[in-house]
């Protein structure tokens, strides 16, 4: 008899995360999955043709059965916006789970990006159904949380963090993506190192290809070419970019041109922020493209560019674009402080340099 596991996750396909292809991987090792998921809207906020509150909410995507709820979209990326849709998804999953409770499952499996709020569907019902629930841990919350919206309130503060803590706790396995995450966890929550796997981040095989696009690479030709592809929110920190494109200028050097692939809520205040700055003609910006093209950017690159807003919390995990960019075979620059500079590091695949410090990007450009 074949096993069965539900997969609660806020994001799957059409966005780009790779829950898609881990739940293609359990149905190819003849696992009966369903997926509870939102709808998509991930990462500016508009819902794609063929999707809505009423269209599409069961699908079927490479043997895996996809059922979506209802969740307040993020359009406009504001902190009101993404504060409602990071409590809408919960409010109308936990709701749906009802409808799986005539079902029996093996495990249920949380893919746990931004927010954590996103756990607690699957605790509900692993906890009604007696299921066991094994968390993956991608954003470490509330530190995740800091970095999108600025919270000062010091209550509002611990109730963040309380109810974080308290998903984590309630969740009977959790996976980090690296050991000094998985310490943190263990802190947190009290479990047991038995009860905290490692397993860092993979990226799907399309990624090791070269792909040349001839237009792009007479586009451009004359400049060393330095590619960010990924989302664009304050956790991101482009704004180091931009101060080292500053830098570079008032050494005189004009053939430098960042390569923006992709969207989120701080584009329009990247955007505005290279213009303030005077260095419009570093960057272009060519918005959100399907995960499958990324190759062609790869190839299209000098180097590619990995940066991350500066806390010691946040540091503990690894941006999922670090392994896309490795395997694609040329020179990461990270602006990170943490494990996403140490595993180039240990690779040797690159340059780091701490988070915000614009002045060791624009020396590490330069060296290469």
């Amino acid at each position: 008899m074949k096993k069965r596991v539900l997969i609660v996750s806020q994001h799957f396909w059409p966005e780009n995360f790779r829950i898609s292809d881990i739940a293609e991987g359990f149905a190819e090792n003849e696992i009966e999955v369903d997926v509870l998921c939102g709808i998509p809207n991930y990462p500016n906020g508009n819902i794609p043709e063929g999707y809505g509150f009423f269209k599409n909410l069961k699908q079927n995507y490479k043997g895996v059965n996809v059922h979506r709820c209802w969740e307040i979209t993020r359009k406009g990326n504001s902190s009101v916006r993404i504060f409602l849709n990071y409590i809408s998804y919960p409010f109308f999953a936990t709701f749906k789970t009802l409808a799986f409770m005539g079902k029996k499952y093996d495990a249920v499996f949380c893919y746990e990006t931004s927010p954590v709020y996103m756990i607690f569907p699957a605790i509900f019902y692993s906890k009604i159904k007696k299921v066991p629930l094994t968390t993956y841990v991608l954003d470490l919350w509330p530190e995740n949380l800091y970095s999108v919206l600025p919270i000062q309130n010091k209550f509002l503060q611990k109730v963040c963090e309380v109810t974080s803590h308290w998903h984590y706790k309630k969740s009977d396995r959790l996976i980090a993506m690296s050991p000094s995450l998985k310490d943190r966890l263990m802190a947190v929550t009290g479990k047991t190192e038995e009860k905290i796997a490692v397993i860092p981040q993979y990226c799907e095989k399309f990624y090791e290809q070269e792909i040349e696009d001839a237009a792009l690479r007479e586009k451009y030709k004359d400049y060393f070419k330095i590619v960010y592809a990924g989302n664009i929110s304050p956790a991101q920190n482009l704004e180091v970019a931009v101060d080292a494109a500053v830098l570079l200028k008032e050494k005189g050097i004009n053939d430098i041109k960042f390569i923006i692939v992709g969207d989120g809520m701080s584009r329009g205040d990247i955007e505005k922020y290279v213009a303030e700055k005077g260095v419009m003609e570093f960057f272009d910006f060519l918005g959100s493209k399907p995960v499958t093209d990324m190759p062609v950017y790869h190839t299209l690159a000098d180097c590619l560019f990995a940066p991350l807003a500066k806390s010691d919390l946040i540091g503990l995990t690894i941006p999922a674009k670090v392994t896309s960019y490795m395997a694609g075979r040329k020179p990461v620059i990270t602006c990170i402080d943490g494990e996403g500079s140490l595993v180039i590091e240990k690779a040797q695949a690159g340059l780091t340099g701490e988070s915000g410090n614009s002045t060791q990007l624009a020396e590490n450009i330069l060296k290469l």
